[in-house]
């Protein structure tokens, strides 16, 4: 699902925490929170208070699973595209130092703005 290169085929839609919380917290450091997760069929993107974390699970049977660790340290500008009438998606656009831009699509029912508000008090 994490493709930076090409846009994504599905969209992140919320999920609790506790659903996904097993599966990325061996990665978690010290005092690292989750705060937010999103997810698709099988991948999904955690915000914590430290950074986002991509995971995509891989293969038929999904225990093979690549993290991808994006540091709001690194974050050098961020955009947010609210749902509107006719287009029900939402976007949020990252730029990250050394990577470029990541966009991440969300369905129409998550909150970007508040997404964009946590954003800002991690980087600003």
């Amino acid at each position: 699902m994490i493709d930076f290169e090409k846009a994504s085929v599905f969209k992140l839609a919320p999920c609790k925490p506790e659903d996904i919380a097993g599966q990325v917290s061996p990665i978690l450091i010290q005092g690292e929170q989750i705060v937010s997760c999103f997810k698709t069929v099988r991948d999904f993107v955690v915000f914590t208070n430290k950074r986002v974390i991509a995971v995509n699970v891989q293969g038929m049977t999904g225990r093979k699973k690549d993290f991808t660790s994006l540091p709001y340290s690194r974050v050098q500008a961020f955009s947010i595209e609210t749902a509107g009438t006719f287009d029900m998606d939402a976007e949020l656009d990252l730029w990250f130092s050394g990577l470029g831009k990541v966009r991440l699509e969300f369905r129409g029912h998550a909150d970007v703005c508040l997404l964009g508000q946590m954003i800002a008090t991690f980087v600003l």
